[in-house]
C-alpha cells in the first residue's frame, strides 16, 4: 500500500510540474490554475485527466511557433514593415540641425530684405 501512495504522490508531482512548466497556449479547456488545484486536490484522477485532456501534445519531431489564446483568437496577424530608423550618429544629427537652423535664418533674412525693398547680399543664395 504504501508503494501506491508513493507512485500517487510522485505522479501528482510530475503533472504539477508539467502544469506550472507548460505554456499558456498548450493548456486545454481550463485555465492553469485550475487545473493546478484540480491536481491538488485529486491527486490521481486529476493527474490522470490533465495528462488525458488537459494538456496539448505536440507531433514529435515538429516544433510550433507558441501563440498564446489571445492571438489564436485574433486571426491573421498584421505584418507591416517596420518604420525607417535613423542611422545617423548624434554628432550627424546635431550638424543637420545646424544647417537647418542657420538655412530658416538666412531665409527669413531674405524674406525681410525684400519686405523692405533691399538687394540681398552677395554671399547669400536665394
Amino acid at each position: 500500500m504504501p508503494f501506491l501512495s508513493i507512485l500517487i504522490v510522485a505522479l501528482m508531482i510530475v503533472a504539477l510540474i508539467d502544469v506550472i512548466t507548460r505554456d499558456d497556449s498548450q493548456v486545454k479547456h481550463l485555465p492553469k490554475m485550475v487545473w493546478i488545484i484540480i491536481v491538488i486536490l485529486l491527486p490521481l484522477i486529476g493527474s490522470a485527466l490533465w495528462f488525458g485532456i488537459g494538456r496539448e501534445y505536440g507531433e514529435p519531431g515538429i516544433s510550433l511557433p507558441r501563440m498564446r489564446r489571445a492571438e489564436r483568437r485574433a486571426g491573421p496577424v498584421d505584418v507591416r514593415p517596420a518604420p525607417p530608423t535613423d542611422v545617423r550618429t548624434t554628432e550627424q544629427q546635431i550638424a543637420d540641425l545646424d544647417r537647418e537652423i542657420e538655412e530658416w535664418r538666412l531665409r527669413e533674412e531674405l524674406e525681410r530684405r525684400r519686405r523692405d525693398g533691399e538687394e540681398p547680399a552677395a554671399g547669400t543664395a536665394s
